[in-house]
This record gives C-alpha cells, sequence and structure tokens, in this order.
C-alpha cells in the first residue's frame, strides 16, 4: 500500500514517554485523539493511527484486509520506538479490533513491551465476522452507527452526511476480510470498555474479551452510549494516564 503516514505522533518527543496508541471507530479519523494529547499533558505520548480515505488521506487507497493494515501500522511503530519502549493501545469499535490485532503482530514480531491493550465498545474478534457481515449487507446498521454520535442538522449536512456514510461502507467492507477464528490470548493486561447505554454494542458482550486476556483482564461501563469515550473522553483519560504511567515503571522508566 502506499500514501500517507499511519502514525500521526502529537508529541514532541513520542519516544521519550510511554506511548498511547489510539484507533478510532469505523468511518472516522484520528484527529478526535489530538486533545487527548493535550488532556494528558508531556508524560504520555499519543500517537493516532490513520487510515486512508478520511482527513489528512483523503486521496489514499483503500487497504485491502485487515492484515494490510496491521502490517503498516507494525511497520511505522518500529520505525517509531524500540521494542523495549512502552506502549499502551486503544482502540474504538472496529478500532478496538485493529487494536488488539496489532498488539498480537507487536508481540509475536518483535518482542513489543506492551503495556496493557484497552478494547473500548467492541464485540470479541470471534463475534466479527457476523457483525462485519450485518454491516455490509444492512445499509440501514451503517445509519444507527452514524446516528449514534447524536449529530444535528447543525452538525452534518446532508453531503457531509452522505460522505460520512461511504467511508462507513468501505469499513464495514475492509472489516469481512477478518475471521476472527484463532484465539490468542495476549499476555498483557487487558480491559475491555462499554457505555451503559450502548445498544450497539451491548454491556453483556464484553466479558466475552476474557477469553483473550491471558494475564489480567478487568471489564468496565461508563455512562454514555457507543461513542461514550469520544463524547466525553475525561473519564477515559483518568484511566489511560495511571496505566501509561505503570507501562513506563514496570521494567524502570525511561532514560
Amino acid at each position: 500500500m502506499t500514501g500517507g503516514s499511519w502514525l500521526m505522533p502529537w508529541h514532541p518527543q513520542p519516544n521519550r514517554c510511554p506511548v498511547l496508541l489510539c484507533l478510532p471507530p469505523a468511518g472516522a479519523g484520528c484527529a478526535q485523539f489530538r486533545s487527548w494529547q493535550d488532556g494528558l499533558g508531556g508524560r504520555v505520548s499519543v500517537v493516532g493511527v490513520q487510515l486512508p480515505g478520511r482527513e489528512n488521506r483523503w486521496a489514499d487507497p483503500d487497504p485491502s484486509s485487515v492484515r494490510g493494515v496491521v502490517d503498516a501500522v507494525v511497520a511505522e511503530v518500529a520505525e517509531l520506538v524500540p521494542a523495549d519502549h512502552p506502549v499502551l493501545i486503544f482502540g474504538h469499535s472496529f478500532g478496538a479490533l485493529l487494536g488488539y490485532e496489532i498488539a498480537r503482530s507487536l508481540r509475536d514480531r518483535r518482542g513489543q513491551r506492551l503495556g496493557g491493550v484497552v478494547v473500548a465498545a467492541c464485540v470479541p474478534p470471534g463475534c466479527w465476522a457476523d457483525a462485519g457481515l450485518s454491516l455490509v449487507d444492512e445499509p440501514g446498521q451503517l445509519s444507527r452507527l452514524l446516528n449514534a454520535r447524536g449529530l444535528g442538522v447543525d452538525d452534518l449536512d446532508q453531503d457531509t452526511r452522505e460522505v460520512l456514510l461511504d467511508v462507513l461502507s468501505r469499513d464495514a467492507r475492509l472489516s469481512r476480510s477478518y475471521a476472527g477464528d484463532d484465539l490468542v490470548a495476549l499476555d498483557c493486561p487487558l480491559e475491555a470498555w462499554g457505555g451503559e447505554q450502548d445498544d450497539i454494542v451491548p454491556p453483556a458482550v464484553l466479558p466475552g474479551w476474557r477469553d483473550y486476556a491471558a494475564l489480567t483482564f478487568r471489564a468496565r461501563l461508563f455512562a454514555g452510549g457507543h461513542y461514550f469515550c469520544l463524547d466525553d473522553p475525561a473519564p477515559a483519560l483518568s484511566l489511560l494516564g495511571p496505566m501509561a504511567a505503570s507501562a513506563a515503571e514496570t521494567n524502570g522508566a525511561i532514560q
């Protein structure tokens, strides 16, 4: 694949502090995480993952598979930080699925030091084949996802809505390349977060992620719906900051 960078660091020295790698939900770009850098301050390096076809990568060609996305992101992470540098991964919805696969690949291919993985508003990998199929075959599901953002006519005119639905549709097709039939448990802390009022990924599915944790697992619920941590990032940041700090302290501070 060609095009622009897959990573957007917002810290002036991203390899001098623990990295928080953030993956947005389907149909969205990573610029929404820019404010997280301000919220977490200089002791955490927030790095967004930018898929093609949105924001600064609008003209870049669509990836053909989840595996291609994972390989491209892992290659750029390897250029950004050494393998012994602590990386904490946060992914939302489809971004959480990508985050899980990126964590697997970082561990398997370069022994990356992972401070943990947080999956938000996401069904476990083994359920993604059915979820991706419904998104592709039932266009109303895409509208439901977009409507969950709570954007009114003042925020989203019809032309913009059509553009966002198109990006959502392309991400839904991308998700169909994922089988999710090889369960691999992560040997780092794993947390599954959800919104108490999420009717797209109900809280009851979150404990299913326990099977993907070889070490510690925790499920947490937050006020809000499917986009709880994007609508109100403060509760998420209050947890992610200490998690990143803990990752840096596990094997000694970064020098």
